[in-house]
């Protein structure tokens, strides 16, 4: 093989495959979108610790599947390549909230999209995406539920707080019962009324009740 063989490898022709204008308005757009996912993933955070290097992680996210799409769009060859590649790529993190993977399929897909040259629709549908989840995760509600544990030294006192509970609450269900000799544990599912907490300061006054504890309820606690 002589020196000139190596310039005429086609190798080299697939340099030109993807121009360089297309390749930079998307990795450009693809930036620009990723980072409004991540502001967005910012404001709608709402479980117990925030963690800044997933939202990066939806950036680069973006810009990734922006470039291996750009790649597997210009050969056919490629893309069968690529399927067999990604075919062995294991991921085992936990994804904790289940508003994440919506964040991370919405990545993907504008990095899809971009790639595919629809670029009115991933910005528009990105726009109209990022407003419905700023309205409805921020949407603050009183009708979500809480959990009330409460320690009474018997029935006498399990009764009078119950009833306590049933006249300043919108809803109290008990979930789960524990006796032991002299002590009664409730743990109750209640909904309050103008989300107004001091009810729980007069319940821990009352008579009979040693301890009230009140949790907000998010679907995780295990009573």
């Amino acid at each position: 093989m002589t020196f000139q063989d190596i310039f005429k490898s086609k190798f080299l022709e697939n340099v030109t495959s993807v121009s360089l204008l297309d390749m930079t308005l998307a990795l450009v757009l693809a930036f620009c979108i990723g980072l409004f996912i991540f502001m967005v993933y910012k404001k709608t955070f709402s479980g117990v610790l925030y963690s800044s290097g997933f939202g990066v992680t939806l950036v680069a996210l973006t810009m990734i599947t922006t470039m291996v799409i750009l790649a597997v769009t210009s050969n056919v060859v490629l893309s069968l390549g690529m399927v067999g590649a990604l075919s062995i790529v294991r991921f085992r993190t936990a994804i904790k909230e289940p508003l994440d993977i919506a964040f991370l399929f919405w990545a993907i897909a504008v990095g899809i999209v971009l790639a595919a040259g629809m670029i009115p629709l991933a910005v528009i549908g990105s726009a109209v995406i990022g407003v419905i989840l700023l309205v409805f995760v921020n949407r603050k509600s009183y009708e979500n539920p809480y959990i009330l544990i409460l320690q009474c030294d018997g029935q006498a006192a399990e009764v009078s707080a119950t009833t306590f509970l049933n006249n300043h609450t919108k809803r109290c269900v008990t979930k789960s019962k524990t006796v032991q000799q002299g002590t009664v544990e409730l743990n109750l599912e209640v909904r309050l009324l103008d989300g107004n907490t001091d009810f729980v300061n007069s319940l821990a006054g009352m008579e009979g009740v040693r301890s009230a504890v009140l949790v907000s309820y998010n679907g995780e606690y295990m009573g």
